[in-house]
């Protein structure tokens, strides 16, 4: 039995979005999906089951992380991540290629593998794809991802290219490495900005056969337009009957055009993160809580928001917790975020299955894209 199965629905008939169900032994999980991001094993602020209940069916965690801390072993000792974590669902790890890219001071990388030193302690390792495969098979994550070298932005046609050409030969070996059969294993295309290095290395990927293809190395710096021009590029040469999975992509705009370029899978800390800084979605644009204008503002985060935060509390008490540094005020923002991104994929989905994804999409773009709120407006 195959560690994952996928099966599409319906297709839009006027864009390339899908509806799917990505099957794994911890249930099924309906695409599109965004995926919240519990980098160390949790989702920041938040407790698995409060999670579950705001509708994510599956987290991502980071091997890199995890490996330093609390180590591997000790979670695989624990009876892996997902008792570790106590999360019912279903996770996906990274493999750490993206702190080879955010992380390049502290790094030094050849075709062998990464030599980084720990941004905790100083100490040095040596990550080899290997070694990354090994480690999230004893993590025991449903989807692990190969390690690849993600290209800065803007960086030259040279740089992107012996990236992706790396990042192949480190699938390869991913591949011949990776035994354990209840986990399912993502190559992920790189090649920059450059459409021609992504052509060859998306069509390489796929010759090696992996059950989902991830597109990395997209939203780290480059306009929206241009990454949205890029997954056109990609999108058509990854197979119909495989997941695609968008990384590090969590706008809620972002969202909703990668799904129209036919993306099944995303994952981000944008939410949780901006939620720590004060700042929430609505539907008219993110929304500046920790600023004056919301001091005596008694209206809901959104107005046209149904969470618990919404029903229950004003911008003008989330603003006073925030200011007086009270947790219950990030606990907040975070919940609000959660809700907001998970409902519009849920949204999405029931689009695409009444073909009306198209008219979301519009009214969507229309209302969002006007910008943050003016001060005490709508």
């Amino acid at each position: 039995m195959a560690a994952i199965g996928f099966e599409l629905l319906a297709r839009d008939a006027r864009t390339r979005a899908r509806l799917g169900r990505l099957v794994t032994s911890r249930g099924v999980i309906e695409t599109p999906v965004f995926m919240p991001v519990a980098t160390q094993a949790v989702v920041k602020t938040m407790l698995p089951d409060e999670v579950w209940q705001l509708g994510a069916r599956m987290v991502l965690a980071n091997t890199y992380h995890l490996y330093l801390r609390p180590g591997a072993d000790a979670i695989a000792r624990a009876g892996g991540l997902h008792r570790f974590m106590a999360w019912p669902g279903a996770i996906l790890t990274d493999s750490g290629g993206y702190q080879v890219f955010s992380l390049a001071r502290l790094c030094r990388v050849s075709d062998e593998g990464v030599l980084f030193r720990s941004h905790i302690d100083g100490s040095e390792h040596f990550l080899t794809p290997e070694k990354v495969v090994a480690l999230q098979e004893a993590l025991g994550s449903d989807i692990a991802m190969v390690l690849d070298e993600c290209a800065p932005y803007p960086c030259g046609y040279e740089e992107a290219r012996r990236a992706a050409e790396r990042t192949l030969v480190w699938a390869e070996r991913s591949v011949r490495c990776h035994r354990r059969p209840d986990q399912a294993l993502f190559g992920i295309v790189q090649g920059g900005v450059y459409r021609d290095l992504r052509t060859t290395h998306a069509r390489e990927l796929v010759a090696l056969d992996f059950p989902g293809y991830a597109v990395g190395g997209l939203s780290v710096g480059e306009p929206k337009e241009l990454m949205y021009e890029i997954l056109d590029v990609v999108e058509p040469l990854l197979p119909e009957e495989k997941p695609r999975y968008l990384m590090g992509v969590g706008s809620p705009d972002c969202l909703v055009e990668g799904v129209a370029r036919g993306i099944d899978m995303f994952d981000c800390v944008l939410p949780t993160r901006m939620a720590r800084h004060g700042t929430v979605f609505t539907r008219r644009g993110p929304l500046a809580v920790r600023n004056a204008a919301c001091a005596e503002d008694f209206r809901p985060l959104d107005p046209e928001c149904d969470c618990y935060v919404c029903r229950r509390f004003t911008r003008a008490y989330v603003r006073h917790l925030l200011k007086a540094g009270e947790i219950s005020g990030v606990r907040l923002t975070t919940w609000h975020n959660l809700h907001f991104v998970l409902s519009l994929m849920r949204e999405i989905r029931a689009s695409i299955a009444a073909g009306t994804f198209e008219l979301l999409r519009r009214d969507f773009s229309r209302h969002y894209e006007r910008g943050s709120w003016s001060a005490g407006g709508e």
